[in-house]
């Protein structure tokens, strides 16, 4: 069976007597073969090709699961049961997970073949994947650039045609930003819907798992096979599962953001592929509408002062004691905190560290940490508001097309890329990122369409048959 670029043709393949075993020998070799990319951290060879052979027999059998012939990549802050898993930090380097993430289970259940583990931004800090310990991703779509981040190696992965589909973590746009670097399709669903259970914790009312994919229903098979409530984590909904619609969704309302097509900064080719799209869609008989994203310039701020002060709490377990990396220098207790976490920790995830302790410290917490909560509950309703309105939220994923690696210095200006993306994880609103656009450059961008919290089904559907 050779390697082929969606699960819907690989599922054709099976159906004329294609071999998942082969399929999966094909796919880790030709990782091995764009190596220079360092989208895979490791490969799983020998778990692979064993759940590969026993989907195999049960093809054969005729009990073949729906995701049957999927091969798939995991972010490195996945856990996947006796295999290592270290967020791509030194202080879990050489960690053997001791269970599995609900999402990989559920995905094995199905009869998917996971390949290996993707390079990422440590801890899922960063827009470019240039922060993991272990080196920087390169963008299948244009060597000479970064693939975004934290899910990088994801999408590169995806990008790169070594597997159908990858799981990425979605925090403030950690999967549709990388996803519009590369020219894929990145889908970050409603808060609660997929558990977390098995990702490691960044921040833990933002972080959702989440897949990369070449297509929307590759996206959706998998979506609709991870989602659904998990005893394991208590922030899961009990909400039944819509069923994925495939008609038409017919005529329908949608608001694009008006900041999209004005804002300073903005690429003048994205704007132009932006207001193409809006042209085009009123033409198909849309309802196509501006509205205002509600404090654009206050999103980054609030997000950033909750997602580090949760990574401050989250990551005070990484301290050579407890977990992690302890230092080989420590002669004492004291020094075995500094050391471990100094020698373990890199530098993005150390700022955020400090920045989140900061924002949580007597004298600061009611003007920093609780404030931006009272902010981040005016943007969820107004938000809200606007999904009530619109069926869907049009806008730029994000304002440019892919940089060059070191070309973004200064730790504001990264913090900026998620301009657009954090308005959903702020809301808890499902969100998705589409490969529409072809810069002059040659780099692929994508536009993000938003709905309604839950209203995933619908929001996959639509982007199905509108893009």
């Amino acid at each position: 069976m050779s390697l082929t670029k969606t699960f819907r043709e690989a599922r054709q393949t099976l159906v004329q007597g294609g071999s998942v075993s082969d399929a999966t020998g094909a796919a880790l070799s030709l990782a091995r073969q764009q190596a220079d990319l360092n989208a895979f951290l490791e490969l799983f060879d020998e778990s692979a090709l064993q759940q590969a052979r026993h989907v195999d027999e049960r093809v054969r059998a005729g009990t073949a699961g729906p995701l049957a012939g999927m091969l798939v990549s995991i972010k490195d802050n996945i856990c996947y049961k006796d295999h290592r898993v270290s967020a791509s930090s030194r202080m879990l380097e050489g960690f053997t997970s001791l269970y599995s993430a609900t999402a990989v289970d559920r995905l094995l259940a199905a009869d998917a073949v996971i390949i290996g583990r993707t390079n990422c931004d440590e801890f899922a800090m960063g827009s470019s994947n240039e922060n993991s310990a272990f080196g920087g991703v390169k963008n299948p779509a244009d060597r000479a650039t970064v693939p975004g981040g934290s899910s990088g190696g994801a999408a590169a992965s995806v990008a790169a045609g070594i597997v159908h589909a990858a799981l990425g973590s979605d925090t403030g746009g950690s999967i549709r930003q990388p996803a519009s670097f590369t020219g894929t399709v990145g889908f970050k669903p409603t808060y609660g819907r997929i558990s977390r259970h098995g990702l490691i914790a960044f921040a833990s009312s933002f972080d959702q798992i989440g897949p990369l994919a070449h297509t929307v229903p590759d996206a959706a098979a998998l979506y609709q096979t991870m989602a659904g409530h998990d005893p394991h984590d208590s922030t899961t909904s009990r909400r039944a599962l819509e069923p994925l619609a495939t008609e038409h969704p017919g005529a329908l309302r949608i608001g694009y953001f008006r900041e999209g097509l004005e804002r300073a900064g903005m690429d003048p080719a994205v704007v132009s592929h932006l207001q193409a799209q809006i042209d085009r869609l009123r033409a198909d008989g849309h309802t196509v509408e501006p509205v205002d994203v509600p404090l654009l310039d206050h999103q980054v701020p609030t997000y950033y002062i909750l997602a580090t002060a949760e990574a401050s709490s989250n990551l005070a377990r990484y301290d050579g004691v407890h977990f992690g990396h302890r230092s080989s220098r420590a002669t004492t207790v004291d020094e075995t905190y500094r050391f471990s976490r100094s020698e373990g920790f890199g530098p993005e995830v150390k700022r955020r560290i400090l920045l989140g302790t900061f924002v949580l410290s007597a004298g600061y917490y009611d003007a920093y940490y609780a404030q931006a909560q009272r902010v981040r509950r005016i943007l969820r309703d107004r938000t809200l508001e606007a999904t009530a309105r619109y069926d869907l939220l049009l806008g730029p994923t994000c304002p440019t097309t892919a940089f060059e690696p070191g070309s973004v210095t200064d730790p504001v200006a990264m913090y900026l890329q998620d301009i657009f993306t954090v308005q959903a994880n702020l809301a808890g609103t499902p969100a998705i990122s589409l490969p529409t656009g072809t810069h002059p450059n040659g780099r692929p961008f994508g536009i993000q369409l938003m709905a309604a919290p839950f209203a995933d089904a619908r929001l996959l559907c639509a982007a199905e048959h509108l893009f």
